[in-house]
């Protein structure tokens, strides 16, 4: 088997997302314990218009690409994980859960950390850039926060010992090892290109980048940093990608490994077995069986 072919995932209920260039795979543990697999071809941005293949566009375009995709598996994966429920997510349902995420997530984190700063500099006097390295250092700081408090919860727990298998899995296709539980069962839950990892390194290249631009008025404050997402999710990318690649960038996702002791946990033996299912259907030379 070849590990040529690069493989990204995702963790859903109760179960994997994989993807490999335009393969999808979604495989989730049904209540009767069997797994239903999803699968199908996509058309990407990319395929489209080839120059959005082109460095830090790239990563734009997987940015917001991974959004819609994201919500979309996690719709999949719900009306599966609960398939005993009477009704299954609508599509209006769907949009007005994302409107209401995406709301809430702006004003944690965007909103509330440039509000503390403007508050606080009204005490004394400080350069834009000081501004700017406290406002990042607070988001990181709520970010974290956040994760330690929804890791209390049983469901997440359970997503993030998923979040392990689809890593274990993907470590062990890129070892070049058949595709079985004991040989993903070795690998480590942490890897670097991670979304945990992605995450953290937009919020410390955002803090450099919105640097640049001082400290104007609250309302231009987070509209530019807004506006200014997708690139510095573009540049986040291409450094996750070096350190897939080189051993020098490693330092730099570092932290994020580190972070990922949070939102990863062990899995057993028949999340890990999920994880499989949804990696082999993706690789078209993979034909080994969990």
């Amino acid at each position: 088997m070849s590990s040529a072919v690069k493989v990204g995932g995702q963790a859903v209920i109760e179960g994997v997302m994989m993807r490999q260039s335009d393969r999808l795979a979604v495989a989730v543990r049904k209540p009767d314990r069997e797994i239903f697999l999803h699968q199908e071809t996509l058309r990407t941005a990319g395929q489209s218009y080839p120059f959005l293949k082109l460095p830090v566009l790239r990563g734009m375009v997987a940015f917001v690409e991974a959004l819609t995709l994201g919500t979309r598996v996690l719709t999949i994966s719900a009306n599966q994980a609960f398939e005993e429920e009477e009704e299954e997510l609508t599509g209006w349902q769907l949009t007005f859960s994302v409107i209401i995420a995406m709301a809430l997530g702006i004003s944690l984190f965007f909103f509330l950390p440039t509000v503390l700063v403007r508050l606080l500099a009204e005490s004394f006097t400080a350069h834009p850039v000081l501004l700017n390295l406290l406002e990042g250092g607070i988001r990181i700081g709520i970010f974290i926060s956040y994760v330690l408090v929804i890791s209390r919860f049983k469901d997440i727990q359970r997503v993030f010992e998923y979040h392990g298998a689809e890593h274990k899995a993907i470590a062990c296709y890129e070892a070049q090892e058949d595709l079985t539980v004991a040989n993903a069962r070795k690998f480590s839950a942490l890897h670097p290109r991670c979304g945990t990892s992605f995450l953290l390194l937009v919020m410390a290249i955002s803090i450099l980048l919105f640097s640049f631009f001082g400290w104007p008025g609250l309302l231009q404050r987070l509209l530019l940093r807004l506006s200014l997402l997708p690139l510095v999710a573009g540049l986040a990318y291409e450094v996750i990608q070096l350190a897939g690649r080189h051993r020098f960038f490693c330092y730099l996702t570092a932290p994020g490994l580190w972070l990922q002791r949070l939102t990863t946990r062990e899995p057993d033996d028949r999340q890990i077995e999920v994880a499989l299912r949804a990696i082999q259907s993706v690789l078209p030379d993979a034909n080994d069986k969990v």
